[in-house]
């Protein structure tokens, strides 16, 4: 039997939107793994430009270059920067949040304004920095990108264990000769899951834009990595004559960002109890004629 915020996530259409995107490009990168219709980096002059259709059913780019392989390709950058970023941001997020709510004051300040400082340096410019320094590489959207948002999951998740750690229920554990370790991780964290799982849902999602728009700047993906903002810097090059193929990887992108988005919207209205109860109230008078 599903838990009910699954089946509260699936009985909305956003939340089968977003569930059906994630799985299909998740499904994609890893049928990448073992195939593809075509090598992605093998070029091929004689075919440049071929139209969509047999055997190239998306087409090609001006090397030849099968683009529906790019993109099957490009799918495993993507699941490969979310999930890393996302890794990334849960470690940060959570050490940052723990220790600026469950600490000694002059801790919990010192983290707080730390967390200020961070959080007002755009994601993009942190992995700019970084890539100035160290080269342009997927591991370097990963850090950069998830200690980004590992610091606003931080802002967003410290209020939470601030409040759930007032709790009688967490007194009780006190009381009963819990640790401060043991607390956290029986009542403390599942009672921010729900916050916490919405958060990095949304930063997934923008770590998907935000590794497409550092390859389309040259700072993301290598040469020697398929990237759909690689893809979309190469193509947009050629949209006055070439259009159709710059729809491809934009639509990629947009689809699977608008995915995570929306299932990180359902996710906060499956997540949280009191949506539910403030839309059970809602009443709409009836119009008498």
């Amino acid at each position: 039997m599903m838990p009910r915020w699954m089946c509260v996530l699936l009985s909305s259409a956003t939340g089968w939107f977003g569930v059906v995107v994630v799985l299909t490009v998740t499904l994609i990168a890893l049928v990448s793994l073992v195939w593809t219709p075509f090598d992605p980096m093998l070029t091929d002059v004689k075919g440049r430009w071929a139209p969509p259709g047999w055997p190239h059913l998306l087409g090609t780019d001006a090397t030849g270059r099968d683009i529906l392989s790019l993109l099957m390709a490009g799918a495993r950058t993507t699941v490969f920067v979310a999930v890393g970023a996302g890794i990334v941001a849960t470690v940060v997020g959570m050490l940052l949040a723990a220790l600026g709510a469950l600490t000694a004051r002059w801790m919990r300040e010192t983290v707080a304004v730390l967390v200020d400082i961070l959080i007002a340096f755009p994601v993009l410019m942190i992995a700019m920095m970084i890539s100035a320094v160290w080269g342009g590489s997927l591991w370097v959207v990963v850090i950069s990108v998830g200690i980004g948002f590992g610091v606003s999951i931080a802002r967003v998740t410290r209020p939470e264990l601030r409040r759930v750690q007032k709790s009688d229920f967490v007194l009780a554990g006190r009381a009963s000769g819990l640790t401060a370790g043991q607390n956290l991780v029986r009542h403390l964290l599942p009672n921010v899951a729900p916050v916490f799982i919405v958060q990095l849902s949304w930063s997934m999602a923008v770590a998907v834009l935000a590794e497409a728009g550092l390859s389309y700047l040259g700072f993301g993906a290598s040469l020697a990595d398929a990237s759909w903002g690689t893809l979309l810097a190469e193509l947009q090059r050629y949209i006055g004559v070439h259009p159709l193929s710059v729809v491809w990887p934009g639509l990629a992108i947009t689809i699977t960002v608008l995915g995570l988005n929306l299932l990180g919207d359902a996710l906060r209205e499956a997540t949280d109890p009191t949506l539910s109860r403030r839309a059970a109230q809602v009443h709409v008078p009836e119009v008498v004629a």
